[in-house]
């Protein structure tokens, strides 16, 4: 609903910014509280982006390419870099230009503009041995880990699914298998006549190079280095290699299927009072070392569908006796939990391979009790791969999810591979790190901020997996004031995105988005700052750097750090007498921050309480990587209302929008509830709707369910769609988000029938009332 209601405030370039004009000092800028950050969705649908057949000229001093904001000088064939200022001449072939007569790049409409680059395959000068023709670069690669530790139901949905993601995959896409329980096994697929498998112990860990020896990979049997960019695939071993290990999907297909029949449950027994014994470390480190060898550099997903929590070798979470849980947020805190550093200091190593190879790791988790997330949470997002958490393998949230993974279309994720993210910036502008779905590449330069958020002491990333709703957050310091303060010689200043990537038929695409804003000297007024202030942004990044310092620094309190930095944000914008609370306004720019701040200090991201860590750590992973409408409504989730006097509208998210006669719909991103009034659940149970005198209320009870689906039909991970009735056990989905402005402490003060909320919570109003105090304090 929030999306439909949303304009579109990205425009062409998928960008948004916390503050659209900047102030011209370090000082100033740290008295704005909120950081000056981007988000960017680098590869974002959009309908006006022009796509260019070749390849983009770049400046030869700082590399920037050229964009509509250069200063171009028709006549003696120059132009003018804006973020460094050197002239650079135009290429002969551009020698027809003219101010009527402008290449795509120079339009002022085009900020973004996308090139398409010669492939990889033929510049790579990949032939076929026998014909001589050039090779048919695999248009994706995927290796299916499967978790066989599982109650046989549960192992026949996992089946299930995967027949049928392998019946949707493109011909050409390579698919490879591993299955693993007490031990990983890589099953051969080029081999139809007998099935062929190579068995890994689980117990202990193995190098790199004992896989590839193991699997008939390794440096006996090969004549080529493995690692880098495919450097042709003439050298047999790795051909070779790929066609035992990874096949077409159209030719390994029947051989896949008739395999996953076979598949058993794990065989080995498991004592009485004793967990499975899971080896989902090695297994994933197996399928990494396998891809390694065959397809670096290629666009490759290892989609891994974990049942349960790791008991054996490298990535353990746990012991196999079933007397010690799973660790907790209280073990993690009070350093508890005795598997937990290894296995997050071993999923590290994964995720640097991985990224080194151009790799990704998707996950999908369906358990019951926990598997691991939160220790496998470095290597998903930092290869930018997809995670689904739901209850169980047959359960809607994985079977649709999943689904949509390989689906075609309309409904397509947009999966491309193998990016990078580079960032220009004007001078005087230091970039501190990014936040989400990426790893840094650790490249210098003057650019290049001392202090480090996220993926820092970089001004390029590299992005394994991305798709289009994948959403990242740079975050900017300013250089020093000094005689020559930024904005001096100009008054605007430029950054420069550029996206390369793979798309999913593996061409090579090149996105570049210049964009420029204004600087303003905010000390002598902070008019124009506080119109530049983006409030969904500024929500958004600073939910992304408080889970990021949950999650980093020792000890560090949530709540408190959100609480200062709004007292803050209101004591510097608000409009007040000091010591008068009742004097206090906000501009309508910040009007709706304080709400954001008040919804995200009881979200799932902050209170911790009620959630295990895997749960945090999925809710973190996508708040960090989904567009900002998307996380807006994770923090505050959006509420309508359906009544028979009023067509469809949005309602505020609070318990007095619950009404008898009503039925609500709340989307908070992760779970779609549409919530029914006393009254109306009564009038359903007894058929109304069946009677044709009342076809109006048919009409209200299907138009929330209709809603609900289009929701779920455009989300990745699909939500979980609850129906429930008021006073219904369910009912906890929807008043858990509402603001409790009635309570059990204030009922007595309340309308008759209205409902209320039992907690000891602070209501919105009761928040703001504090916040107003505080803010005009001396």
């Amino acid at each position: 609903m929030a999306e439909m209601a949303n304009p579109d405030l990205d425009g062409i370039d998928g960008v948004r910014m916390t503050w659209n004009v900047w102030p011209r000092t370090k000082v100033e800028a740290s008295k704005c509280v909120i950081p000056l950050a981007a988000c960017i969705s680098p590869i974002r649908r959009h309908p006006d982006i022009p796509s260019l057949p070749y390849a983009p000229l770049r400046c030869r001093t700082c590399s920037a390419a050229l964009n509509a904001f250069a200063r171009v000088d028709f006549t003696a064939k120059i132009w003018i870099c804006p973020f460094c200022y050197q002239r650079n001449h135009f290429p002969p072939h551009y020698h027809m230009i003219s101010e009527t007569n402008l290449p795509g790049e120079l339009y002022p409409q085009y900020t973004t503009v996308e090139y398409t680059l010669p492939s990889p395959a033929s510049a790579a000068g990949q032939f076929d041995p026998k014909t001589g023709a050039p090779t048919q670069v695999a248009s994706s690669v995927f290796v299916f880990v499967l978790d066989t530790c599982m109650i046989e139901e549960e192992l026949g949905f996992a089946k299930s699914a995967l027949k049928q993601a392998i019946g949707l995959l493109p011909e050409n896409a390579l698919v490879g298998f591993v299955s693993f329980g007490t031990q990983a096994h890589v099953h051969e697929l080029g081999f139809s006549e007998m099935s062929k498998v190579y068995v890994f112990r689980g117990n202990k860990e193995v190098t790199k190079d004992q896989i590839l020896d193991q699997l008939g990979l390794g440096a006996s049997s090969r004549r080529a280095p493995s690692s880098g960019y495919p450097k042709g695939m003439q050298n047999g071993f790795q051909s070779s290699g790929v066609n035992r290990f990874l096949l077409p999907a159209s030719d390994c297909e029947f051989a896949l299927n008739l395999l996953l029949d076979e598949l058993q449950s794990d065989q080995w027994p498991v004592q009485p009072g004793h967990r499975p014994q899971r080896c989902t470390g090695i297994a994933l480190s197996v399928a990494a070392g396998l891809l390694g060898a065959c397809l670096p550099g290629t666009g490759a997903r290892i989609v891994a569908l974990v049942g349960g929590p790791c008991t054996e070798g490298p990535g353990t979470i746990v012991s196999k006796d079933l007397s010690d849980p799973v660790r907790s947020h209280k073990d993690l805190d009070k350093d508890a939990a005795p598997y937990y550093k290894k296995a997050v200091k071993f999923y590290d190593s994964v995720a640097k391979q991985l990224v080194d190879q151009g790799h990704v790791l998707d996950l999908f988790a369906s358990a019951l009790d926990q598997v691991g997330v939160a220790e496998m949470k470095v290597a998903v997002e930092r290869t930018g791969g997809l995670v689904v958490l739901s209850e169980s393998f047959g359960h809607s949230v994985f079977k649709d999810s999943f689904k949509r993974v390989f689906e075609d279309g309309e409904q397509s994720l947009g999966l491309c591979f193998n990016g990078t993210l580079e960032v220009n910036c004007s001078k005087d502008i230091k970039i501190q790190g990014a936040i989400g779905p990426c790893s840094s590449l650790e490249k210098k330069g003057p650019s290049v901020a001392d202090t480090v958020i996220g993926e820092g002491n970089t001004t390029a990333w590299k992005l394994c997996g991305l798709d289009k709703s994948t959403c990242l957050t740079i975050f900017f310091d300013l250089s020093s004031s000094g005689s020559n303060a930024p904005g001096a010689a100009n008054p605007q200043l430029y950054l420069q995105f550029l996206t390369s990537y793979q798309n999913p038929e593996g061409q090579t695409l090149l996105r570049v988005t210049t964009v420029t804003r204004q600087w303003v000297d905010t000390a002598l007024s902070s008019e124009e700052l506080v119109q530049g202030f983006d409030q969904e942004t500024a929500a958004v990044v600073m939910a992304r750097l408080a889970s990021l310092k949950m999650e980093t620094e020792e000890g560090f309190d949530a709540t408190r750090w959100l609480d200062r930095n709004l007292i803050r944000v209101c004591s510097k914008f608000g409009d007040y007498r000091k010591d008068d609370p009742t004097s206090f306004t906000l501009n309508p720019y910040f009007s709706l921050f304080p709400q954001f701040m008040f919804n995200l200090r009881r979200s799932q991201f902050v209170q911790v309480f009620n959630n295990s860590p895997d749960e945090t750590a999925y809710f973190c992973m996508l708040l960090n990587r989904e567009n900002i409408p998307n996380a807006a409504v994770m923090i505050q989730p959006s509420l309508s209302s359906y009544s028979f006097n009023s067509p469809p509208q949005p309602a505020l998210l609070d318990v007095a929008s619950i009404a008898a006669d009503r039925i609500l719909l709340l989307d908070s991103y992760f779970s779609v509830v549409v919530f029914h009034g006393m009254t109306i659940a009564q009038w359903r149970n007894m058929g109304y709707q069946l009677q044709p005198e009342h076809a109006a209320f048919a009409q209200l009870l299907q138009a929330p369910q209709e809603d609900a689906q289009m929701v779920v039909r455009d989300r990745f991970p699909v939500p979980r769609l609850v129906v429930c009735d008021q006073h219904g056990s369910q009912a906890r989905f929807l008043l858990a988000k509402l603001n409790p402005s009635a309570t059990y402490n204030n009922a007595n003060e309340m309308a008759a029938g209205s409902d209320i909320i039992f907690t000891d919570d602070v209501s919105l109003q009761v928040f703001f009332e504090h916040l107003q105090k505080l803010a005009v304090q001396s």
